[in-house]
């Protein structure tokens, strides 16, 4: 059995930085793939951002890109995200998910996901 728990979110002014942090609890190892995840209201689950286990390679979406940094302590089971100049278009909840093996940008790739935080950007 495998948990994940997000924490960090809340209520932030565009422009401004948060950092959601995401602890595994259970049996996860370094050649276990993070990612991040958020869904904004009627909206679908659409990829931020995913680390190699051994936190080598990134990758981001589009629009995060230059703002975002994904980064793991592994030692910690933990998984980071690191956003900086937020907008309003940012606001979602959202999600870390892992797996073994290659990070993926497909949501239906990932074996565990955690509960959610909520990040709401005001303008």
């Amino acid at each position: 059995q495998l948990q994940l728990v997000e924490s960090g979110g809340g209520l932030v002014q565009a422009g401004g930085s948060l950092r959601l942090s995401c602890a595994a609890y259970g049996r996860i190892t370094s050649s276990y793939a993070m990612a991040w995840f958020r869904q904004a209201p009627g909206k679908e689950r659409d990829f931020v951002a995913a680390i190699t286990g051994s936190a080598i390679t990134t990758s981001y979406a589009d629009s995060v890109k230059g703002r975002f940094t994904i980064s793991r302590d592994n030692a910690k089971n933990t998984a980071y995200l690191q956003m900086n100049n937020l907008k309003p278009e940012d606001t979602a909840v959202y999600y870390c998910a892992t797996s073994p093996g290659w990070p993926q940008k497909r949501s239906d790739a990932y074996d565990y996901w955690g509960q959610g935080t909520q990040v709401t950007v005001s303008s």
